[in-house]
């Protein structure tokens, strides 16, 4: 199967995607802020368009798949805001609709395990907005809607081997804190995954098999490199900026059992061990 994907947002996941999608036959066709960056996009084989009203409302007409993937600012969810009637116009005739979304919208779970039937939670602005976005795409009428809930994303350019070999990297430790995390290859994997067998109406979590100590990935990242185990610092004593520090407010671990059993899909790296040694091999 081949189609025509509009992605909304072109960021780090989507572009995994596209790698996926190109050689297959599809045509992508991405959107940018940046009249300076249609050119390098192109490069990668996709369509660049700017991320205008005319220019996205005839890309949509165009489209039988649609990716949102733009993080929802002030004025909520900017594809919306830019497009939102041309999008419900066009609606019926998607054949998907993706929607990159955060397992932020759950909150705080105290490290307890949680699925998709979680209550949305969130505390925190960005988490709420979240929340928000996820609502407002839902209400279009005829959307074939899919919510991913993505974790902690890393993959080629993401990982910590750089702050490790910098001698930047902190062991941050806060006790009981854990995260989920995701390759950017396994989203990718599983995006396609649900274009080829669309379940429209349904949201999945995006994450790895084993949530874990920031501070045992950082270890990890040290010892694949060869180099001494950065020191632990208590959370209290961490210098971060607000921005990293407000994650440590949600503790929770995230069950991706559904895209097992819907999609009928293992993760390629099932742990951060698996998808470390990944980056290591591809950085050479």
């Amino acid at each position: 199967m081949t189609g025509t994907l509009l992605s909304l947002g072109h960021g780090y996941s989507a572009r995994a995607l596209a790698t996926r999608l190109l050689p297959l036959g599809w045509r992508v066709i991405g959107t940018s802020r940046d009249p300076e960056k249609l050119s390098a996009l192109a490069e990668t084989g996709i369509e660049p368009i700017l991320f205008t009203r005319e220019a996205v409302t005839e890309a949509l007409a165009e489209a039988d798949h649609l990716l949102m993937s733009a993080a929802p600012n002030e004025d909520g969810d900017p594809a919306l805001a830019l497009a939102r009637e041309a999008i419900a116009a066009r609606a019926p005739k998607l054949r998907w609709a993706g929607y990159l979304s955060t397992t932020g919208v759950y909150g705080d779970a105290g490290g307890a395990w949680i699925d998709e039937r979680a209550p949305l939670k969130a505390h925190s602005r960005r988490g709420r907005a979240r929340v928000e976005a996820e609502a407002a795409w839902a209400a279009i009428p005829g959307l074939p809607l899919h919510i991913f809930r993505l974790a902690g994303i890393y993959g080629p350019g993401r990982g910590p081997f750089a702050k490790v070999k910098a001698g930047r990297a902190q062991r941050v430790v806060k006790p009981g804190q854990v995260f989920s995390r995701i390759h950017v290859e396994d989203i990718a994997r599983v995006l396609e995954a649900s274009i080829a067998a669309p379940t429209p109406g349904e949201a999945f979590n995006l994450c790895d098999d084993e949530p874990a100590p920031p501070q045992d990935v950082i270890a990890h990242a040290a010892e694949l490199l060869g180099l001494p185990v950065p020191p632990e610092v208590p959370f209290e004593e961490a210098e971060m900026s607000p921005m990293a520090r407000s994650f440590y407010a949600d503790n929770k671990r995230t069950s991706n059992a559904k895209v097992k059993e819907v999609l009928n899909l293992e993760m390629r790296y099932p742990t951060y061990r698996e998808g470390l040694a990944a980056l290591l091999r591809a950085e050479g």
